[in-house]
């Protein structure tokens, strides 16, 4: 009905042109679907866009576009409203015709063409291999699978990839910190990885001598010296002594993590197209190859033995060491390497998820890519806050480092991939979020997840029941109660939310969408008989909570999120 809307209004405002009040047509007319029911189907703010041009107040522009509407048979009335919004109100026979559509589409319905032939890389999690995914992965998982997901629903073509940091210094933590769990230190660093699953590393190495690396290093922290100093120097120590089992065991301790991650994402239904390795950027040349081309533009120079990006050329508030004074890249180096070989792919957009903790780091990269001769705003960059959880009102404590965190994997066993999946997009991305454990295992109405869920069941169940009663064709005219009403323009709705979801990488939007069509669904259910004996009205009210099921179907695969039959 959108387009038939905007080709009235185009008509309206070609004759407000023909008399002198208006100059031209915008290009774009905007009609959304309007949030509040009582204000009709539709709304446009034309008149506010155009009172300019027009020079008159926008709500006295309004009505003479109004009056300038030619009759349709789909439109019940239209109303000026507010400063001058245009209020479109649809006969209910129009509203109904969405059935139809989404009963012939069925798990295609809500798709569109919108992102045709565009191209995006999607990076999301790219977690260091130095430990199990925990629950603020998670969240940066869910988000990004339910982008891509609805960013291949309006058309777009998207391939997820991780990015593999397995190179480095923190591999070089991890790698040492899994040889002294070897060795069975009593002693262990402030700086090395804790975690129980170093242990379980640790027991998988066999047939390498066990020397004691901590002979002539500096004090640790918890000391009085200096922990980076001291796990470096340690590093050294392992790398020295065990010659080539030193990569035995730093390939063990990647290769170990790496599966378990790859095992976690793959059963928390997250699929990837590549998974792409930092080492590869070193093996292949391409990061010394990338710094030697800034130097050549000028974009780097030497200062204290090091090499320094000039990333404050392009509006950083420091320039920032691509290669230290001992002539190892930084994270910083491969970073850009990276990025170039993704623009070297020629996607039309390159999306990154990262945490918020990476906010400093856009303006340093976006400078890397115009420094090489890339147009900056191809790549777009999300942010997402980290993930608290609740357990019977008090808030769970963690740490990475020390091994005291919730892994991903425990998440999904205690709430389910489901709740997981849903309570994890239920925020903007960039929000604060407060998973509340008990409330995602709740089998109540105050669970979102299982209130849909509990919705599609519902329905399931009716249908089941009239399996076997006779099939009529459905009079939609018969859709006259309230509720009925309401519930048809919430599945109106769908196509739009669809793509506003995706077009603003906002997955809350078709989450909060779902809740909201769930609860119609309710209402109607608890206050209406389905199963009657008119064999005409039965299967007319049949055909609408047929159509509820498949869009709750349709937006829960979007979301990840399973449609169970019974609850």
């Amino acid at each position: 009905m959108k387009q038939e809307l905007q080709e009235l209004l185009i008509q309206a405002l070609q004759a407000l042109i023909s008399e002198g009040i208006l100059e031209s047509v915008p290009d774009n007319i905007r009609i959304d679907h309007s949030k509040d029911k009582s204000q009709g189907d539709f709304a446009s703010n034309v008149a506010m866009v155009l009172s300019k041009q027009a020079r008159c107040a926008p709500k006295d522009l309004a009505q003479k576009i109004v009056e300038k509407l030619t009759d349709a048979t789909e439109i019940e009335r239209v109303e000026v409203a507010g400063p001058g919004f245009i209020n479109f109100f649809m006969s209910q026979g129009s509203n109904n015709q969405v059935l139809g559509d989404i009963l012939a589409k069925g798990d295609q319905f809500g798709l569109s063409e919108f992102g045709k032939g565009q191209r995006i890389l999607l990076e999301f999690v790219s977690a260091n291999p130095t430990g199990p995914l925990h629950v603020g992965h998670g969240r940066g998982a869910a988000y990004g699978a339910t982008v891509s997901n609805l960013l291949r629903a309006i058309g777009f073509e998207v391939d997820n990839e991780y990015y593999v940091n397995d190179a480095g210094r923190q591999m070089d933590i991890l790698a040492t910190s899994v040889y002294l769990r070897y060795c069975e230190v009593t002693v262990f660093p402030d700086n090395g990885y804790k975690g129980d699953y170093i242990f379980d590393i640790a027991k998988q190495v066999s047939n390498v001598e066990r020397y004691d690396i901590a002979q002539d290093v500096c004090k640790d922290e918890k000391d009085g010296g200096d922990k980076e100093k001291h796990i470096d120097e340690l590093i050294a120590n392992c790398k020295r002594v065990l010659g080539s089992d030193y990569q035995k065991i730093f390939k063990l301790a990647i290769d170990s993590i790496l599966s378990g991650i790859k095992i976690d994402l793959s059963e928390f239904g997250i699929e990837y197209q590549q998974w792409f390795s930092e080492q590869s950027l070193v093996d292949s040349g391409l990061s010394e190859k990338t710094v030697k081309a800034l130097q050549k533009s000028g974009h780097i120079y030497e200062k204290e033995g090091a090499l320094w990006f000039k990333t404050t050329d392009f509006g950083d508030d420091l320039d920032r060491v691509v290669v230290r004074d001992n002539g190892m890249h930084t994270y910083f180096a491969s970073d850009i390497a990276y990025h170039l070989e993704k623009f070297n792919r020629g996607y039309d957009k390159v999306i990154n998820i990262w945490g918020s903790d990476h906010h400093g780091y856009i303006a340093r990269v976006k400078a890397s890519i115009s420094a090489l001769g890339h147009n900056p705003e191809k790549l777009e960059i999300l942010l997402v806050q980290f993930a608290n959880l609740y357990r019977s009102g008090e808030k769970v404590a963690m740490s990475t480092r020390s091994g005291s965190f919730v892994t991903l994997e425990e998440l999904r066993h205690e709430v389910g991939n489901d709740a997981a999946r849903f309570f994890y997009v239920l925020r903007k991305s960039e929000q604060h979020m407060d998973f509340d454990l008990d409330l995602a295992k709740s089998k109540t109405n105050e669970n979102p997840v299982f209130y849909i869920q509990y919705a599609h069941a519902r329905i399931f169940s009716v249908l089941k029941q009239a399996k076997n009663m006779p099939i009529v064709e459905a009079d939609l005219s018969l859709l006259t109660s309230n509720i009925e009403a309401s519930l048809v323009k919430e599945l109106n709705r769908y196509k739009d939310i669809l793509q506003t979801s995706a077009v603003n990488y906002e997955p809350h939007i078709l989450a909060y969408y779902l809740r909201d069509l769930a609860g119609e669904f309710h209402s109607y259910y608890n206050n209406s008989e389905f199963l009657v004996e008119d064999d005409v009205l039965r299967c007319t009210r049949l055909s609408l909570v047929q159509a509820v099921k498949q869009v709750i179907v349709n937006g829960l695969n979007v979301l990840g999120v399973s449609a169970p039959d019974s609850m």
